[in-house]
This record gives C-alpha cells, structure tokens and sequence, in this order.
C-alpha cells in the first residue's frame, strides 16, 4: 500500500475513534468503536498461550479489522441491529474494502469470509472475543447505564459462542459472576 492509500484508509478507519458504542467506560462516558476493538485485541494477545493451535496473527487481525463497517453505518447494538441494517453495512464494507489495493483487499476478503463463516478456530475465537468484550465493558461501567434488557443480556449472551473452549467457558463464567455481583449490589 503506497503512502496515499494509507493515508486514505486511515481517514476512514480514523472515523472509529468517534463513533460511540452502547457500552460506556468506568469513567463514565460513552466508549468509541475504536476502543472496543482495541480491548478486543489485547484480550486475543493475553490469550495467546491458551490457544497454542490457533494462529492468534490472524485473530488479532480479524478483531482490528471486525467493526469497519461502522465507519459507515455507526455502531447500533445488536439486539437493535436488524437484517437490513446489517446487509447496509456489509455492502458499504465491501464497495470500502474493494476500493483498497488488491493485497489488501483479498486478505481483507478472506478475512471477513472466514469471520462470518465461523468455522476456523480463530474466526470461533475471535467472535467469543468480541461478545465476552461487551460484557466485560458492561460490567467495568456504572450500572446506571445499563438498559433494562442488559441485566438479563449480561448474564445470557455469548454463552452460546465459547462452548467449543473449556478456556472461553471459564471466562464466561467468571464475567458471569462479576454481572451477578453487580447486580446484587447495585
């Protein structure tokens, strides 16, 4: 990628620093898109020597690169996201990707392909990632910012997407534990 195209790309891409999520930090201000995968990736590189079969490279990639298409859309929770707002995004991406230089563009590619697949290890581990993050973020932030469907959510959601790791499991159970205490304590 020659330095035009970079610097391109990351206008673009930059736009995730300013797109807020629903989630908000223990400060209290709402938490960017950017961040949320940044968290996401320090979790895949803390995890590393729990998956010693799984090329962690690449699931670091895959949650670098996993909520670009908010750049174009914005962030809308997903138990608000509605199939056309996902089929919105997904076309907004791949004109974005297909517009990138062609190395770029067909890692990119496979990328996304095998993230939505979710049949590899990593694709599996990166989305358990990206669910347990949310979570994790929830409980971290005040309580009072939690809408009345996440004290159920917090405690239900993800545990369908760690059942192939004993490892995600745990943790889940863990964050479990952590939403329960917070709400027996609020």
């Amino acid at each position: 990628m020659d330095a035009r195209e970079l610097l391109a790309a990351l206008k673009v891409a930059e736009k995730l620093k300013d797109t807020t999520r629903h989630c908000y930090t223990t400060k209290g201000r709402r938490e960017s898109v950017a961040e949320h995968s940044w968290m996401m990736t320090l979790m895949a590189f803390f995890m590393k020597d729990e998956f010693p079969q799984a090329d962690i490279s690449k699931v670091i990639r895959m949650c670098i690169i996993h909520d670009l298409g908010e750049c174009f859309t914005g962030d809308i929770p997903t138990f608000l996201k509605t199939e056309a707002h996902e089929e919105t995004e997904e076309t907004l991406l791949a004109d974005w990707v297909n517009s990138l230089p062609d190395s770029t563009r067909t890692e990119m590619t496979d990328l996304y392909r095998e993230m939505e697949e979710r049949q590899t290890l990593e694709a599996k581990i990166y989305k358990a990632i990206d669910s347990l993050e949310a979570l994790i973020q929830h409980n971290l932030s005040d309580i009072s910012t939690w809408s009345e469907n996440e004290f159920e959510l917090n405690l239900k959601y993800a545990d369908d997407r760690v059942g192939f790791s004993e490892y995600l499991t745990a943790l889940r159970e863990e964050i479990r534990k952590d939403t329960i205490n917070k709400i027996e304590n609020r």
